[in-house]
């Protein structure tokens, strides 16, 4: 069987390359628009190259040239995780956006050009509840009538390995078989934060602010008196606002007597369950469920990277906590991308 490789568009610091690495197919290249990337992406996936470009203006005959591509190569994958701004739930600035929500269509143009084996796309469920207007429907109905058996689904990374509650919008097409391709789930129970974080897995006690320059990254965001008043009575192990929901000193004035929403916010991790979605500021307590169970501070970068999956010896490298941690929380979950690409190779292992 000659070996599957894969083009990752949109990579990013590499989630879904790292992933597809580790299932077994080769990646000859990442794409995306963000320099800033290049060094993470090229340090941790080995022998691939990092593609500086605007999707919109590479064209398909450059990249073909570029890699050596075939068209018609039914061992060949092609990647698109897009970044999902536009598309999700979550209050974003959909101007600053709004060129994102075509980024679908242009890798569709990709796809059409060298028809190859295998297709991947992920995203947030939005793009699926905005099928018509991403582009999604007009792509799924191409796909079908392109000779493609197409698999499409809202996926629970919790369930693949990861030690994270997140839900995320799953496509994966193939020509090879007429069998619909599905992650291989995981037969083990949910990972949990305690099996991956705490001292007994390498993290010490840090205190908020704490900066470590070092390839581990267990650098803490520092916390303002009013915030480390909030923490210091926030029960541990998934205590959150409510502890101080009728204290209009700590109580957020927007909150104040509130119980019935956004409890998420300032609240404690647990740590026997998955931990909630990692985001792109899952540095700051002031954005979702992002302290530590037990310790009076927010996660560190490192350990929001465990939380995606990533390997603890996996290197970062970015100008700003917050671009590093954009970086981490934009990312596919590095075990659910090897979910996917081991359903890939068992399907072109039967079918070949």
């Amino acid at each position: 069987m000659k070996e599957l490789k894969a083009v990752d568009f949109f990579c990013s610091g590499g989630g879904m390359s790292y992933g597809i690495q580790q299932s077994g197919i080769k990646v000859l290249a990442g794409i995306d628009f963000d320099e800033s990337c290049k060094e993470t992406y090229e340090a941790n996936i080995n022998g691939a190259e990092f593609i500086h470009a605007d999707v919109f203006e590479l064209s398909e005959t450059e990249l073909e040239t570029r890699l050596s591509l075939k068209t018609n190569d039914d061992n060949l994958v092609l990647i698109g995780c897009s970044p999902c701004q536009f598309w999700s739930i979550i209050n974003t600035d959909k101007k600053k956006s709004e060129k994102s929500k075509n980024l679908l269509i242009e890798f569709k143009r990709f796809v059409q050009y060298f028809n190859p084996g295998y297709v991947v796309v992920e995203n947030v469920p939005g793009v699926l509840r905005k099928k018509e207007e991403s582009g999604l429907e007009g792509f799924i109905e191409w796909l079908n009538t392109s000779g493609y058996t197409v698999h499409f689904n809202v996926h629970e990374v919790s369930n693949y390995g990861v030690p994270q509650h997140r839900k995320r919008f799953t496509l994966i097409a193939n020509r090879v078989s007429s069998i619909e391709i599905s992650p291989i789930s995981s037969t083990k129970k949910k990972v949990t934060v305690r099996e991956v974080l705490g001292e007994k897995n390498g993290f010490p006690k840090v205190a908020p602010g704490h900066k470590d320059d070092s390839d581990f990254l267990h650098s803490v965001a520092g916390l303002n008196e009013l915030n480390l008043k909030r923490l210091a009575i926030t029960p541990k192990d998934g205590g959150d606002r409510l502890s101080y929901v009728y204290n209009s000193e700590l109580a957020p004035p927007c909150h104040f007597g509130k119980t019935d929403s956004f409890r998420d916010i300032y609240g404690r991790m647990w740590w026997d369950r998955p931990s909630p979605t990692i985001t792109t500021k899952f540095f700051s307590i002031s954005n979702g469920r992002f302290a530590h169970p037990e310790e009076d501070r927010a996660i560190s970068l490192r350990e929001g990277a465990v939380l995606q999956s990533f390997p603890i010896d996996f290197k970062f490298s970015g100008s700003s906590t917050a671009k590093i941690a954009r970086m981490i929380g934009n990312a596919v979950p590095p075990k659910y991308a090897s979910a996917i690409g081991e359903a890939i190779i068992q399907n072109h292992s039967n079918a070949i």
